[in-house]
């Protein structure tokens, strides 16, 4: 069949809805290294891993067979298909709307690509036009203004572009018109000049105030913010929506800022446009302004690009109206965050500031350190939800729990709904410990059908297995263990300077092998280095291999399993050439096997444990499963470089 001609919209739409690693994924097995990612090229065989894709760039390229391209790109020469063809494939899998060209719509699309090309020199010349005018005595107190009530040097003046528009109602008009000959439907389009009603011609819409330019994230200008410097409202006026201006899909600085979110694997979303200049003054060049507007899907999709993290920090002012402003930014965001897919944190600066009068009397220090203590919007809820409540009085207790119930709903990553259930229990526990049981209880019953999560595990026998501590694990947890105690036996078999660490970190941790055939082999290893056990001395223990090869010979069926660990083969070497973070990763992932296994089974011996009859042994099992999970989310957070990433 002959698919009709794409519009451009469509392409362009499916470019940006297309993430480059996700479509690549579903052909290559990547993994992350540095900023990039890297996997075996699918154009030519190769062992080594020569295919590289820049998440930041959009971009894929091998070394090898030197292929290169972005996503679209990467479906047709994989696929052997054509370009219409994989761009409505991408276009149904990412539900963009799907427009079309007839054959008498090419001569419109030729005159529209022609207008934007238009658009983009007019807004260029009248950007010139206003920094120019900044620097005439009209402009000076504009200048003043920037140098003196907002602290901008010079640099940074330059660096935004900033400029003035004159107060004459045709200033900009005639320049363009009269003086570099544009055609005024252009200036209209643009819309940098109106219609007046009355008497025929037209008038700046800009006049006398300070400007702004506004950048798409290829550096070009497409729109303006002008603020004014008297008493005339609205204080600040933006351009009004053309062909290449949309309030909804565009972000303020972020063609300055996308290095820095990528860089830092953050980014920093400020109100107003003077918040993010300030920020990138002193230095904090991970920020944007929303232009006042709830953040879109659009937006946010444009910033998670550039951060692998999916890390998100607003940042508006901290009074009501401030508070009210960050509700209203996040708008359709917070269906993502609720399942986790954005970490998304609120900064509140203190005294209501925004970070432009924050920074007037703060370091950019001072403003990093509130940064990095930022809360998790679901903190942020929750604190915003107690706030001047008291939590003794019956009816505030009452609309409390109601309120927090609600937002534990609406968690759709069951991890963080664990999470939050316990947190949120401790607070109406007002620190009661022995009620915290209680609290979960009853936010349980009210969350139903989320309770769920909270189903009863494996029987305790199974679980923990009596009183053997190094029992087989449950099926989900073995792939995982098995490389974590292989790498680390390995480690410790042909890396003689990390033996030491390796005993010191497993008597620290009290940890065993858990897998039978490596407790096997790690006995043997501990029977023939028992001299060197006493004196701690591991790394002189001569031809420890050949040792336990020679001793393995009276063991045939057990040496099946472990051969394999006494040789190193080109991806082996390169996994310990980074040896102590694999070592830290085998023994936490270790660790974690074993906590879980404490937690599952104290966890059930206090739901099978009846709270009237035996109020102690009760309490007591709750305190040990509770202290369980709380090792278990802080070994977690320590996991965060997997053994899988490691590999």
């Amino acid at each position: 069949m002959q698919i009709p001609r794409l519009h451009p919209d469509t392409i362009e739409e499916v470019k940006l809805r297309a993430d480059i690693v996700d479509v690549v994924s579903e052909y290559v097995v990547l993994r992350k290294r540095g900023k990039d990612f890297v996997g075996l090229c699918p154009f030519h065989d190769e062992k080594s891993p020569s295919f590289t894709v820049s998440q930041t760039k959009q971009m894929y390229y091998c070394f090898g067979c030197l292929a290169g391209g972005n996503a679209i790109k990467f479906v047709m020469e994989l696929g052997k298909r054509s370009f219409a063809d994989v761009v409505l494939d991408l276009a149904r899998r990412y539900q963009v709307p799907v427009q079309t060209l007839e054959p008498e719509q090419r001569q419109e699309l030729q005159r529209q690509l022609s207008l934007r090309e238009q658009l983009y020199e007019v807004l260029a010349s009248s950007a010139q036009f206003y920094q120019h005018a900044l620097r005439q005595s009209q402009g000076q107190k504009a200048l003043q203004y920037l140098q003196s009530n907002r602290k901008f040097k010079e640099e940074t003046i330059q660096q935004f572009g900033l400029g003035f528009a004159p107060a004459g109602w045709e200033t900009l008009y005639r320049y363009l018109v009269e003086d570099k000959h544009y055609p005024v439907q252009i200036l209209e389009k643009a819309g940098l000049i109106k219609p007046r009603k009355e008497g025929g011609g037209y008038y700046d819409v800009f006049r006398d105030r300070l400007m702004i330019p506004i950048r798409d994230v290829q550096g070009r200008v497409i729109a303006f913010g002008g603020r004014t410097l008297t008493d005339e409202q609205p204080k600040y006026l933006n351009s009004p929506e053309t062909e290449l201006f949309s309030k909804g899909k565009t972000l303020f600085a972020l063609d300055q800022a996308k290095g820095g979110i990528s860089q830092l694997d953050q980014a920093v979303v400020v109100e107003g446009y003077f918040d993010a200049i300030a920020l990138h003054a002193v230095g904090i060049n991970n920020a944007v302004a929303s232009l006042g507007t709830a953040l879109s899907l659009e937006q946010v999709r444009l910033i998670l690009r550039y951060t692998e993290s999916k890390q998100l920090v607003l940042n508006f002012d901290a009074d009501k109206a401030g508070t009210n402003a960050t509700e209203r930014a996040i708008g359709e965001i917070a269906e993502l965050a609720y399942k986790g897919e954005v970490q998304l944190k609120i900064l509140n600066l203190p005294d209501g500031k925004d970070a432009d009068e924050y920074l007037h009397s703060h370091t950019q220090e001072d403003y990093g350190e509130l940064l990095k203590n930022a809360p998790l919007w679901l903190d942020w809820q929750i604190q915003q939800i107690i706030q001047d409540r008291d939590l003794k009085q019956a009816t505030d207790f009452q609309q409390v729990t109601q309120q927090l119930v609600k937002l534990l709903k609406n968690i759709a990553n069951s991890d963080t709904r664990n999470y939050y259930v316990s947190y949120c229990a401790e607070i109406l526990s007002l620190g009661d410990t022995r009620l915290i049981p209680l609290r979960v209880e009853n936010l349980l019953t009210q969350i139903a059908p989320a309770a769920a999560i909270y189903s009863k595990p494996v029987s305790a026998k199974k679980a923990w297995g009596g009183s053997n501590v190094s029992h087989t694990p449950l099926p989900t947890e073995r792939s995982l263990l098995e490389h974590a105690e292989a790498l680390l036996l390995r480690i410790y078999l042909h890396c003689p300077e990390q033996r030491q660490a390796i005993i010191d970190e497993l008597e620290e941790r009290d940890l065993q092998f858990s897998l039978s055939h490596h407790r096997f082999l790690w006995q043997q290893i501990l029977e023939i280095s028992s001299d060197d056990v006493e004196t701690k001395n591991f790394a002189s223990q001569p031809d420890l291999i050949s040792r336990l090869q020679d001793q393995f010979l009276e063991f045939d069926s057990e040496i099946g399993l472990i051969s394999h660990l006494f040789h190193v083969d080109e991806k082996n070497q390169k996994e310990i050439l980074r040896t102590p973070q694999v070592v830290q990763a085998a023994i936490a992932c270790m660790d974690l096997v074993m906590l879980e296994k404490r937690y599952r089974h104290f966890l059930e011996l206090w739901q099978q444990t009846d709270p009237e009859a035996e109020p102690e042994r009760y309490q007591s099992y709750y305190q040990a499963f509770y202290a369980e999970k709380i090792k278990l989310q802080k070994i977690d957070r320590q996991r965060l470089f997997s053994i899988t990433e490691l590999m």
